[in-house]
């Protein structure tokens, strides 16, 4: 679970699971609320882990593009049964509910 942790990694992982390779500017469109940086640190960490493969093309401008490895290919059910649990609990048909923090 900590390779998968965090407010944007299991959303990251879910966009290149319904898409096949998306470049680092076309993840940002579809993540908002996220910082350059953020989005930056989360794909080096899914890379350093093995989860995600950056590929950059000798162009100019460069083109960096995200995809997942063998690995995270195989987080699909996992992602698969987050969101569905995500949906029905807190989905549109579903309050709202708050999560209280635990002293």
């Amino acid at each position: 679970m900590t390779l998968i942790s965090g407010k944007w990694k299991g959303v990251i992982l879910f966009l290149l699971l319904t898409n096949d390779k998306l470049r680092f500017n076309e993840l940002k469109r579809r993540l908002p609320g996220i910082t350059h940086r953020m989005l930056t640190n989360q794909l080096r960490e899914l890379e350093a882990d093995g989860i995600v493969l950056r590929e950059v093309h000798a162009e100019v401008p460069p083109r960096v593009e995200y995809s997942l490895s063998d690995m995270g290919v195989s987080l699909e059910p996992v992602i698969t049964a987050l969101k569905t649990w995500g949906a029905l609990h807190f989905g549109k048909d579903r309050p709202q509910a708050r999560l209280q923090k635990v002293s």
